[in-house]
This record gives C-alpha cells, sequence and structure tokens, in this order.
C-alpha cells in the first residue's frame, strides 16, 4: 500500500472523506433513515448523550481493535481519517444544513434530500475506495468475515448492514424508506462514479471497487 501514498490519491480520500460525510449528513434531512451504520452510530449518540463525532470514535476505535487483531494489511492513512473524522463532519454539516435549509415535510422533498444524499455518498465513497489507502474500520467487518469465512463478501455485508438496522431498530433508531434505497442504489453509483471520475481524477486504471 506504501507505493499509493501519492498527493493525489491522499487528496481523493480526503476530498472522498469529506463528500460522504456531506451525503450522510444529507440523507439524514431527509427524515426517511440512513445508511445503516450511520444511523445506528446516530441513534447510540442519542442514547449515550454525547456528540456524534465522539459516539463514532467509541465505536470505530472497537472496530479498528478488530482491524488490527485480524486484518492488519487493511489498515492504513484512510482507515484513521475515516475512523476519526467522519462523524464530526457529518455533524458540522448537518448543522449547516438545518441553518439554511427548512426541514421537508412532502414525501417528494423527503425523497430529493435522499436522491441528493445517494449521489453525494456514492460519490465521496467512490473517491475514497479509489484511492485505496485504507479500510474504514466499519467496512472492515464485513471484509474480515469474508477473509475467515466461506461465506462471498456480498452475502457478508448485507449481514453486517443488516445486523446494524437491527440494532438500530430495536434501539427505537430510524430505519425507514431512506435506508432501503441506500443499500440498493449505492452499490451501482459507487461503481459508476469510480467508472467515469475517481479513477480518471487519481490515475488508477484498476480499481476493486468496480
Amino acid at each position: 500500500m506504501k507505493e499509493n501514498y501519492t498527493p493525489r490519491r491522499i487528496i481523493g480520500m480526503i476530498a472522498g472523506i469529506v463528500i460522504l460525510s456531506l451525503g450522510i449528513a444529507l440523507f439524514k434531512q431527509s427524515l426517511l433513515g440512513n445508511d445503516s451504520i450511520s444511523a445506528l452510530n446516530m441513534r447510540l449518540s442519542e442514547l449515550w448523550g454525547i456528540s456524534l463525532g465522539n459516539e463514532q470514535l467509541i465505536t470505530n476505535g472497537i472496530f479498528l481493535l478488530l482491524e488490527v487483531l485480524f486484518g492488519r494489511k487493511y489498515i492504513g492513512l484512510g482507515t484513521l481519517v475515516n475512523g476519526a473524522g467522519v462523524g464530526y463532519l457529518v455533524s458540522f454539516f448537518y448543522g449547516v444544513i438545518q441553518q439554511f435549509c427548512p426541514t421537508p415535510v412532502s414525501l417528494m422533498a423527503k425523497l430529493l434530500w435522499v436522491a441528493s444524499g445517494v449521489l453525494v455518498i456514492s460519490f465521496g465513497s467512490s473517491l475514497y475506495q479509489t484511492a485505496d489507502l485504507g479500510i474504514a474500520p466499519y467496512d472492515y467487518l464485513s471484509i474480515g468475515l469474508k477473509d475467515y469465512t466461506p461465506v462471498p463478501y456480498f452475502w457478508c455485508r448485507i449481514f453486517t448492514d443488516g445486523l446494524c438496522a437491527v440494532i438500530c431498530y430495536i434501539l427505537g433508531g430510524l430505519i425507514g424508506l431512506g435506508t432501503i434505497i441506500c443499500a440498493l442504489g449505492l452499490g451501482p453509483f459507487v461503481s459508476f462514479f469510480t467508472r467515469n471520475v475517481s479513477m480518471k481524477l487519481m490515475g488508477v486504471t484498476d480499481s476493486a471497487t468496480l
């Protein structure tokens, strides 16, 4: 992974994390749910009475410990920046959105927020993944399951996302239509942005995200 630490990739990784965080904030504004791990983190921050940034430091710290123990080869600068920064960035962007944008009331308005969230999250995820500077702590869970079990990655990811969604629902968190749209829409859009934008921006000729 050391050969990947070019200025272009580092900038792409940081930009991807910032854009990804903005997308999560846009999704939250829709009031229709979020991706499962973000929804769970938001609910835990409410229950614990701490900021989302601090809550994600705790949960990502736990996930990072598992990554250190079982998947050290996946750890890089991007792992640490993602694990430490996303929660605080989401809180910042959401505060700005709440200050300048009215709360959506109609279903159409909420769906527009969802659509914008899907596109922005997909673009940010594409940049971050194409940079290939480390796997985010939560994302490692499904990769680790794939490495240590005969189960394909697709089903491992469904399991980890589904488990987070179930726990969030049990704890009274918001799991809704937006969560389903996010689950179905992110993959194709991430692949689209990777092929048509991110690989060109970072001069990458091959990417595992495809």
